[in-house]
């Protein structure tokens, strides 16, 4: 990529070429998205969390602009609770708040760029898409094909706090969060369920437990 280029022309180059796919499901926008990073490697972190932002500001394709910063090491690896809440701002949908807290959040705390104290925050918030997001952030913590290690301590904490909140989008990420733990500790996630049944609603014991015993949430 030439070095003059701005990155409005490169965010139109890379959103035209988006549009222009004959199908816009994941797996062709992910190519594209891919050379994009590619082209990217030889800028500076800023110009692309520049790139990122217009393509936020645009409202479409946030989950591209969450992976062009993941696949940027030097961009990444600045990312700290301010930045983060910056490029959360929006946030208001399960898969804004999915690709947000799977992409940087969770990988972000995983390496140690933010502490639980961050993540108990949004899960303390009024907003329930800061409280999901705050759960779904335990799942870089622990799947194993992202480079999750298994955090039991941490994972089991953030779920502590949102037992009672039955608000749909929580419940769900709650039996995702546990579930992705399961591997892990299957044991003390079986013990989190009993001592907390009457709180939790009953998909996330059913989900979790079927996990437990039959490897799927949903036999």
């Amino acid at each position: 990529m030439t070095q003059w280029i701005q990155p409005k022309e490169f965010v139109s180059a890379l959103i035209t070429e988006l549009e222009s796919l004959p199908s816009r499901a994941t797996a062709p926008m992910r190519t594209v998205r891919r050379r994009y990073s590619k082209e990217l490697r030889s800028e500076e972190a800023p110009y692309v969390f520049e790139v990122a932002q217009i393509i936020l500001d645009s409202g479409k394709h946030r989950w591209i602009a969450y992976e062009l910063i993941h696949d940027h090491p030097d961009a990444f690896h600045t990312l700290d609770r301010l930045k983060l809440e910056a490029l959360g701002q929006g946030i208001s949908s399960w898969s804004s708040v999915d690709s947000f807290a799977r992409t940087l959040s969770g990988p972000a705390w995983r390496d140690g760029l933010i502490s639980i104290s961050t993540i108990q925050e949004w899960a303390k918030s009024e907003d329930r898409w800061w409280r999901r997001a705050a759960l779904v952030s335990t799942v870089g913590l622990n799947v194993r094909s992202r480079g999750g290690k298994g955090d039991v301590k941490q994972t089991l904490a953030i779920c502590r706090m949102l037992v009672r909140d039955h608000d749909d989008m929580i419940v769900k990420a709650l039996s995702w969060a546990l579930r992705e733990l399961v591997v892990h500790d299957s044991r003390v996630v079986e013990e989190f369920i009993r001592c907390h049944r009457n709180e939790l609603a009953k998909l996330v014991i059913r989900e979790v437990m079927n996990k437990i015993k039959t490897g799927f949430k949903n036999p």
